[in-house]
C-alpha cells in the first residue's frame, strides 16, 4: 500500500502567545504556513496588577518593538532589545508588560507572540537552543517529526518560519526569558529585519547585537505603590492597612530593598494573614535585614526574600515545598503533589495553593499544574536535603516515580488498537493520551535521572511502556534517548541479555528517524549477543528485526538471509508461531527481490500456521500480504480474494487500523482489473478509518493509494487534487520519502493533463528530496520522469541531463536493466534536439 498521511485543515494563529517549559530534533523544508496556529501551551504570563515605577523602561522598549522606521538620525529601529538586572528584579514582569502593551498596539504584532524561558539558572532545567528551539518550532505549527536534529538546521528552519510569517504581514514578537548566556539566547532571535525579540537575563548579554536595558531596583516610591496595589488585588480595594501605616510600609519597602520578588512576597504575607497589621510585618522584616543587606549577590537577595515567605508556611506546607524539586521535569500536577505530599488530592491542592499566594511556586499551563522558578527550585531543594531524615525524603520520591511508573503503565494499555484488556485508571484512550501529552516531559525527565538517583528499575519500566506513546506521537529523541539510557544501564550491570533487549528497542527507535545503518548495527549486535547466550529465541527476534532494518536500505537479499535464519531458528526450536512471523517476513524481502513464487509460497505458509494456531490476527497479515505477493504476478483475482479474506479478518476483530491497510490494498488490486468505483470505494474506506483514528500517516497512505486509482482511471484531477493533499500531509509530518514519492505521482498526473511547466517543477522537487535522502533508486525513477516531461516542452538539453544521471545511478545500483531502458530514452532525447521540428 503505498505511504501518506492527512488530517484535517490546520487552524493555527498565534493569538495570545505560547509559553513553553522542556522541549525535545530534521531538515530543509519549504515552508508553507497555516491559517493560524493553535497553541499547544500556555499562553503569555498573565501581567501583574502590581507594576509600577517601570514606566520609562517600558517606553524605551515599546520604541524599540515598534514596526520598522528610520529616527532623526536615521537609523532604523532597534529589533533586539536585552533586558538584564539581578534575579527578582522583575525583568520578566517587564517584559511580559511590555509584550502585552505592545500586543495591544494596531498593526504592530498581529502574529502574536512566542514566549520561551530557558530556566538558564537553572544547571538541571536549563534549556538548550536545540531543545528550546523544537518548543518554538511546534508552536509555529511545524510536525514535531519535521523538526530537524541540529542546532543549525533547527535554527535556519526557525528564522524561515519568522520570516515567512513576517513576509505574510503577521510580524511576530519573540520573547526570550531567563537565558544565561550569549549563546543560549542568539540561535532563539529572528535576522528578517521585521520580527523583533525581547531577551531577559540576569547577565548583561552585549554579544547579541542587542539595544542593551540595566532594569535597577524600584525607588521606595514605586515600591510602596507595589505593596499597596499587590495587597488591595489580593484583598480588594477595602484593605488598607499598607496606606493606614504608611510609616511601616515605607519600612518594608527599603527592608525589600525595592527587590519586586520580594516586594511582592511581603505583600502575599499580609494577604494570606488578613489580620495581621502591615508593622508586624515591617518588624520581621527588620528581624531579618542582615539578610535583605545580601541582596547585592542576586542568590543572597532572592534566598533572603523566600525566607520571609517560608517562615511564614505551616509544617505541612512547609514540607511539600522542601519535597516538590524531587520532580525532575518541568513542572508538576496536583495529583503527584499529592504522591510527594503522602496525601489525599483534595488536601495536596489546597497546600499548593497556599505555596502559589506565597509566590514560592505559580500555576502552570493550566489549573492542577505547578511550576517553580529555577532559583526557588533550588532554594526550596537546600531546605530539603537538610530536613530529609524527618522529610523522609527517599520516601517521597520513591513515592512520585512508582505514581509514575504505575500511570504510565496503565496509561499504555489504552494505546493498543487491538481489543484487550484496559487499565480502570483512565476512562478511555483519550484521557490517557491526555495524561500522557501533560506529562511527557516529567516521564522523560524522570527516565533518564532515575539511575543516578538508585531507581534504574524505574528508567527500565517507563521507557517500556513509553514506547508506544513515543511512538504514536513520533517523539523518537526521547525514545531513543531513554533506550540509550536503559542501555547503559544493562552495560553497567553486566547485563548482557538486557543489553540485547535494549539494542533491540534502539535499533527500532533509530529505524524510524531513518538512520538504518545504526539500527542494523544495533539489531546485528543484539543478534550476536543472544546468540552467545544461547538464547535461540531471543537470538531469532533479533534477526527478524535485522531483515527489516535491511530491507530499509534495500539490502534485501541480507534481509533475505536474515529472515531465512531466523524461520530457521524457530523451526528448530518447534516454535510454528514465531516461525510463521519469520515467513511472513521472508516473504515481503523475497518480493522485494522479484522471487514472487517463492514469496507466494512463504506468505502462504506463514498463513496456514497460523490459521492452524487460530491466530485469525496475524493471518490476516499473511493473507495480505500474500495478496501484494500476487498482484506482482498479475494473479489480480486471487490478489482481490485474499485482501478482502485480510479486511474481513481485521474488521471481526475489531483492529480498525489493519482493516484499513488491507482495503487500500484491496483497492489497488481492484485497480488492476479496472474495477475503478469498486476501487475507489475501498480507498476511501481505509482512509475515513485512519482518519476516525487520528493516524494521518496511514490516512496519507491511503490517500495515495486512492490517487492512483483515480489515475489509472483517466480520472487526472481527482487524482491531482488527491496527491496534492497527500504530499502536502506528509511534508507537514516531516516524512520527506513519501512526499518525494507522492510528488513524483503528482508531476505524472500533471503530465497527463498538460500541464508541463507544474510537472516539471513537481518532478524537481521530488528528485530533490530523493536524493537529499539518500533514496538513489527512487531519485532515478523521478529523475527519468522529469526528463520525459522535459521533453514535452521540448527542453531537450535538460531532458537528456536528467536521463544520464538517472542511467548513472542505475548502472551504480547494478540495475542494468533499467539503465538500458533509460538510455533508449536519453537517445530520443538526443535524436529531437538535433531533428527539425
Amino acid at each position: 500500500m503505498g505511504a501518506t498521511r492527512e488530517g484535517g485543515a490546520t487552524n493555527n494563529a498565534i493569538t495570545g502567545g505560547i509559553f513553553f517549559h522542556a522541549v525535545i530534533q530534521g531538515r530543509d523544508i519549504t515552508v508553507q504556513l497555516p491559517q493560524a496556529v493553535d497553541p499547544a501551551l500556555a499562553g503569555l504570563p498573565k501581567p501583574a496588577s502590581a507594576f509600577t515605577g517601570r514606566a520609562r523602561h517600558v517606553e524605551r522598549l515599546l520604541a524599540d518593538l515598534a514596526p520598522a522606521t528610520v529616527d532623526a538620525g536615521g537609523q532604523s529601529t532597534v529589533l533586539v532589545s536585552a533586558v538584564s538586572g539581578l534575579a527578582g528584579i522583575g525583568k520578566t514582569e517587564l517584559a511580559v508588560q511590555t509584550a502585552a502593551q505592545a500586543l495591544r498596539q494596531p498593526g504592530w504584532f498581529p502574529g502574536g507572540v512566542l514566549f520561551v524561558d530557558l530556566f538558564g539558572y537553572d544547571p538541571e532545567r536549563s534549556l538548550s537552543p536545540e531543545r528550546a528551539l523544537e518548543g518554538l518550532l511546534r508552536a509555529l505549527a511545524v510536525p514535531g517529526e519535521h523538526i530537524p536534529g541540529g542546532l543549525e538546521d533547527r535554527q535556519r528552519l526557525y528564522r524561515s518560519v519568522l520570516a515567512a510569517y513576517a513576509r505574510e504581514g503577521r510580524r511576530i514578537l519573540v520573547v526570550v526569558d531567563n537565558a544565561s548566556t550569549t549563546a543560549q539566547a542568539a540561535p532563539l532571535l529572528p535576522t528578517d529585519g521585521i520580527t523583533a525579540a525581547l531577551v531577559t537575563s540576569r547577565h548583561t548579554l552585549d554579544g547579541l547585537d542587542a539595544r542593551l536595558h540595566d532594569l535597577d531596583t524600584l525607588d521606595t516610591a514605586s515600591s510602596t505603590a507595589v505593596l499597596d496595589r499587590a495587597l488591595r488585588h489580593a484583598r480588594g480595594n477595602g484593605d488598607t492597612r499598607f496606606t493606614d501605616d504608611a510609616e511601616a510600609a515605607t519600612a518594608i519597602a527599603e527592608l525589600c530593598a525595592g527587590l519586586p520578588l520580594a516586594l511582592r512576597i511581603a505583600a502575599a504575607l499580609l494577604a494570606a494573614a488578613p489580620a495581621r497589621p502591615a508593622s508586624s510585618l515591617a518588624a520581621a522584616l527588620r528581624a531579618e535585614h542582615t539578610r535583605l543587606d545580601k541582596l547585592a549577590r542576586p542568590d543572597r537577595a532572592v534566598r533572603a526574600a523566600f525566607d520571609l515567605s517560608y517562615q511564614h508556611l505551616t509544617p505541612d506546607q512547609a514540607r511539600l515545598f522542601r519535597l516538590l524539586p524531587l520532580n525532575p521535569g518541568p513542572d508538576l500536577a496536583t495529583e503527584s503533589g499529592a504522591h510527594l505530599a503522602d496525601t489525599g488530592p483534595d488536601r495536596a491542592e489546597e497546600l499548593l495553593q497556599h505555596l502559589a499566594e506565597a509566590h514560592l511556586i505559580e500555576p502552570a499551563s493550566s489549573w492542577g499544574r505547578w511550576r517553580m522558578h529555577d532559583l526557588v527550585r533550588l532554594y526550596a531543594d537546600e531546605h530539603g536535603r537538610t530536613h530529609a531524615t524527618p522529610d523522609q525524603r527517599d520516601n517521597a520520591r520513591t513515592r512520585l516515580f512508582s505514581h509514575y511508573q504505575d500511570a504510565t503503565r496503565a496509561a499504555d494499555t489504552h494505546l493498543d488498537t487491538l481489543p484487550g484488556p484496559r487499565a480502570p485508571r483512565f476512562p478511555d484512550r483519550a484521557a490517557a493520551l491526555r495524561w500522557l501529552d501533560a506529562e511527557h516531559a516529567n516521564l522523560t525527565a524522570t527516565a533518564t535521572a532515575a539511575p543516578a538517583l538508585g531507581h534504574p528499575a524505574i528508567t527500565t519500566s517507563l521507557t517500556s511502556h513509553l514506547a508506544q506513546y513515543l511512538s504514536y506521537r513520533r517523539y523518537f529523541d526521547d525514545w531513543i534517548l531513554l533506550t540509550t539510557t536503559v542501555l547503559t544501564i544493562c552495560r553497567e550491570a553486566d547485563d548482557r541479555h538486557g543489553e540485547g533487549q535494549a539494542l533491540n528497542s534502539l535499533g527500532i527507535a533509530l529505524a524510524e528517524v531513518r538512520r538504518f545503518e545504526e539500527a542494523i548495527t544495533a539489531h546485528a549486535r543484539a543478534a550476536t549477543i543472544h546468540g552467545e547466550l544461547g538464547d535461540r529465541q531471543s537470538e531469532g527476534t533479533m534477526l527478524t528485526n535485522l531483515g527489516l532494518g535491511l530491507a530499509e536500505v534495500r539490502r534485501f537479499e541480507e534481509a533475505v538471509s536474515a529472515h531465512a535464519q531466523a524461520a530457521a531458528i524457530f523451526r528448530e526450536l518447534g516454535d510454528r508461531h514465531r516461525e510463521g512471523k519469520s515467513l511472513n517476513n521472508l516473504g515481503l524481502a523475497l518480493r522485494e527481490v522479484r522471487r514472487f513464487e517463492e514469496a507466494i509460497g512463504a506468505h502462504t505458509e506463514a498463513a496456514a500456521m497460523f490459521r492452524e494456531f487460530g491466530d485469525r490476527h496475524r493471518e490476516g497479515q499473511a493473507s495480505g500480504n500474500l495478496g501484494l505477493a500476487l498482484r506482482e504476478v498479475r494473479r489480480f483475482e486471487e490478489a482481490i480474494g485474499a485482501h478482502t479474506e485480510a479486511a474481513a479478518s481485521f474488521r471481526e476483530l475489531g483492529d480498525r487500523h489493519r482493516e484499513g491497510q488491507a482495503l487500500g490494498n484491496l483497492g489497488l488490486a481492484l485497480r488492476e482489473v479496472r474495477r475503478f468505483e469498486e476501487a475507489v470505494d475501498a480507498g476511501t474506506q481505509a482512509a475515513a478509518i485512519f482518519s476516525e483514528l487520528g493516524d494521518r500517516y496511514s490516512e496519507g497512505q491511503a490517500l495515495n493509494s486512492l490517487g492512483l486509482v483515480w489515475a489509472e482511471g483517466r480520472r487526472f484531477e481527482e487524482a491531482i487534487n488527491v496527491y496534492t493533499k497527500t504530499a502536502a500531509i506528509h511534508g507537514e509530518l516531516g516524512d520527506r520519502q513519501t512526499e518525494g514519492m507522492v510528488l513524483n505521482n503528482l508531476g505524472l498526473a500533471l503530465r497527463e493533463m498538460g500541464r508541463f511547466e507544474e510537472a516539471v517543477d513537481v518532478q524537481t522537487q521530488a528528485a530533490a528530496i530523493l536524493r537529499e535522502l539518500g533514496d538513489r533508486h527512487r531519485e532515478s525513477q523521478a529523475l527519468n520522469n522529469l526528463g520525459s516531461i522535459l521533453r514535452e516542452v521540448r527542453r531537450f538539453e535538460e531532458a537528456i541531463g536528467a536521463h544520464t544521471q538517472a542511467a548513472a545511478i542505475f548502472r551504480e545500483l547494478g540495475d542494468r536493466q533499467r539503465e538500458e531502458a533509460t538510455l533508449v530514452l536519453r537517445a530520443d532525447a538526443q535524436r529531437a534536439l538535433v531533428e527539425p521540428s
